[in-house]
């Protein structure tokens, strides 16, 4: 009992804000996280202290959870974002530098902790009913007759991953596959509740980015030999999840009885050959199984010309259902019912380098596809996968809400731009009913609007400056190096690719004071479009994500951690 080590005390910590070493933390996160945002942001190598694997990434999905803290304060933030990327795929990285560029301002303005709650919370609405409204200036509507948004939209999400190593030639060229996957999903001439489809991603080593490649139906591994058969219309499928290795374990748990002298193994491979002989009998051409199936069982199959596919895994039951209609069986021990039958159109070849692949036709319309992904080494192809299920998952949003929001750190300074204007007009009539003064008010607007136009600063990684006309409120970058007596001359497009500049133009740097004015909306001229584009649905709940995270941080009072 001597060796017995006393549990120790939890530890508390009072007003985590007022924590030096929580404050350091929250700094340094926020460094972290502003320089893997956007297109030239900075990579991250992330490896455990005890070994493991390398984690090369600018992704707020694979950065966060291999970042760990031993606060349990920070831990919350952390999570709260996770929580919002799971859900959305995109934005975390501005939910997360948006959150912490909040309370950091906050924490400077002096402003009391209950009236910027508050105060928060009345901004995030303004800042929703602004976006939701038709006349907003830097939402875009989807126009599902042209793909142009789409890609365009798909384009921001891949260009925003610098650890994926492409060249804009092979960006494009995965953008236009995000988009041409996410189009087959949808099926087209099913009446009623429409179900989206699936897309099945196999990834190739050592080839170029520019042989991947999107096909509808299915690829799976081709078994060895194969040949194919000639069909004049259809094949007849069935799909089995259960083990056909010959093995008890299907059975399930409890006592199995035997008669003295049975041969367990012959009576199971008897059973196994009964059902290749209904199944040769019912002309079934193609075999399917999750699992192992024994070699005896094989052979007889292929021996009556059908084509067997063993460990095909649990991910893909579910899209061959969807494809082939069959419904998987799950026991060896009775007959297999008529309905459990599925059917293919056609079974083909297909070769990627060393690799051969079996093609699944489906019979007519199908909402599954397989994307064909290729990259030239593995780190980067795995970055390259995550970045295109993200962007499948972003597309799917513009189902729900057909509408885009301007990108390249426009839409934060717009919203900066109206939510000054808006708040200076309506101070004398809100600061009451929010129960603070007028000054605390203007305080908190100014801690918010500080926030937004440094998640668009974040942007810049290599010492340039950032600026906001005083017309449109769009926001540009100047280069460390331009002549700043030629500035307006030289620096082109805004960020989202809407609005050139010109000499008329006002302009001020960011995070500077200025006379508050109202965005001017765009005469949209249709053959100019933004060429930068974020999801309207994954930032206006990322926008939501970072005022609650905020305002959660900042009501924390204690923090009980137990430390054993």
């Amino acid at each position: 009992m001597s060796r017995v080590v006393k549990k120790s005390p939890s530890v508390c910590v009072d007003l985590p804000l007022s924590n030096p070493d929580i404050c350091n933390k929250l700094r340094l996160m926020k460094q972290l996280l502003s320089s893997c945002y956007g297109p030239r942001a900075r990579l991250k190598q992330v490896h455990n202290n005890i070994g493991g694997h390398v984690i090369t990434t600018s992704t707020s999905s694979v950065l966060l959870p291999a970042i760990y803290s031993s606060q349990a304060f920070i831990n919350m933030i952390k999570t709260s974002i996770l929580n919002h990327v799971s859900r959305f795929s995109d934005c975390g990285l501005f939910a997360a530098v948006f959150s912490l560029s909040l309370l950091e301002h906050v924490r400077k303005s002096g402003l009391g902790l209950n009236a910027a709650i508050r105060v928060n919370q009345h901004l995030l609405g303004l800042c929703t009913n602004y976006l939701q409204r038709d006349d907003c200036a830097c939402k875009v509507k989807i126009d599902f007759c042209s793909s142009q948004n789409m890609i365009t939209l798909a384009h921001s999400v891949v260009s925003s991953k610098p650890a994926c190593v492409l060249t804009e030639s092979e960006k494009m060229h995965i953008s236009n596959l995000s988009v041409q996957a996410f189009l087959l999903t949808i099926p087209c001439s099913n009446p009623g509740t429409v179900s989206l489809g699936k897309v099945v991603t196999v990834t190739l080593e050592g080839h170029s980015v520019l042989s991947s490649a999107v096909f509808p139906g299915l690829l799976v591994d081709a078994p060895e030999g194969f040949c194919p058969i000639k069909v004049d219309s259809q094949m007849k499928m069935v799909l089995f999840s259960a083990s056909l290795a010959g093995d008890l374990s299907e059975l399930g748990d409890g006592v199995i009885e035997m008669p003295p002298g049975v041969d367990t193994d012959t009576q199971i491979l008897q059973q196994l050959l009964e059902l290749g002989n209904q199944v040769v009998k019912d002309e079934v051409q193609l075999f399917v199984c999750q699992k192992v199936i024994h070699p005896v069982l094989q052979q007889y199959l292929r021996g009556h010309g059908v084509t067997v596919l063993e460990r095909v895994g649990i991910t893909l039951m579910e899209p061959l259902r969807e494809l082939t209609g069959a419904h998987p069986v799950g026991t060896l021990h009775t007959s297999i019912p008529p309905t459990a039958y599925g059917k293919v159109k056609d079974l083909s070849i297909r070769r990627f380098g060393s690799k051969t692949m079996l093609h699944l036709h489906p019979l007519g319309e199908s909402s599954i596809c397989t994307m064909i992904l290729c990259h030239r080494n593995e780190t980067m192809l795995n970055e390259l996968k995550v970045v295109c299920q993200k962007t499948e998952h972003v597309l799917r949003f513009t189902l729900r809400e057909p509408s885009a929001l301007l990108g390249g750190g426009c839409t934060e300074t717009q919203l900066a731009a109206y939510v000054r204007h808006k708040s200076k007009q309506e101070v004398s009539e809100t600061a009451p009913v929010l129960g603070c003064s007028q000054t605390e008010y203007l305080l908190g607007v100014e801690a918010f609007c500080r926030s937004l136009e440094s998640v668009a600063g974040s942007l810049e990684h290599d010492g340039g400056t950032s600026v906001v006309d005083l017309t449109h409120a769009h926001h540009w970058t100047i280069p460390s190096d331009a002549m700043t007596q030629h500035m307006e001359h030289s620096m082109g497009f805004c960020g989202c690719g809407l609005v050139d500049s010109c000499p008329s133009n006002k302009w001020t740097y960011l995070n500077t004071e200025y006379t508050d004015f109202c965005p001017a909306p765009l005469l949209r001229d249709t053959l100019v479009q933004p060429s930068v584009l974020d999801s309207f649905t994954a930032k206006v709940n990322a926008l939501h994500v970072a005022v609650e995270t905020t305002n959660l941080a900042l009501d924390v009072r204690c923090v009980i951690q137990d430390v054993n």
